[in-house]
């Protein structure tokens, strides 16, 4: 085969495992999601929130790595479960904030394991898992700034 198409092929593709990978963890959250009714996307969403308790959707956004196309239907979606309420900020009506309430601070309890249940089918040690996060991170400041 000509070297010349060598770049194309699936196997010399940094994306290809990184895609792959990603689908397979989320794959494996699921079941422990829909014990709390919640997609993956709401999950990492809900994960800011317990931490932060309020913020705008844009704020938000930025730390998942989401735009609001794809943020919105999650937010719309926790609003209906009860978990989160959006309102207008009192100091822009422009900027939309994203607050936990009482009942979504209470699923926290529930989430409390799925970490570590997670991470019983992750089969990295400690100290590999602690590389292929700061590499991850790495790639994605890099393409955060344009890189």
């Amino acid at each position: 085969m000509d070297k010349k198409y060598d770049p194309l092929k699936l196997e010399n593709q940094l994306c290809f495992p990184l895609y792959a990978c990603s689908r397979e963890i989320i794959k494996k959250y699921r079941p422990l999601l829909e014990k709390l009714d919640l997609t993956y996307t709401q999950y990492i969403a809900m994960m800011v929130l317990w931490e932060q308790r309020k913020l705008s959707v844009k704020e938000l956004g930025k730390k998942l790595y989401l735009d609001s196309g794809t943020l919105t239907p999650v937010l719309k979606s926790l609003e209906a479960k009860g978990f989160v309420s959006r309102n207008r900020s009192t100091e822009d009506e422009r900027v939309l904030m994203v607050e936990i309430t009482k009942k979504g601070d209470a699923l926290k309890e529930k989430a409390i394991s799925v970490p570590q249940e997670l991470g019983k089918c992750i089969v990295l040690s400690p100290d590999e898992a602690a590389c292929l996060y700061k590499i991850l991170y790495k790639l994605l400041d890099g393409s955060e700034n344009g890189q």
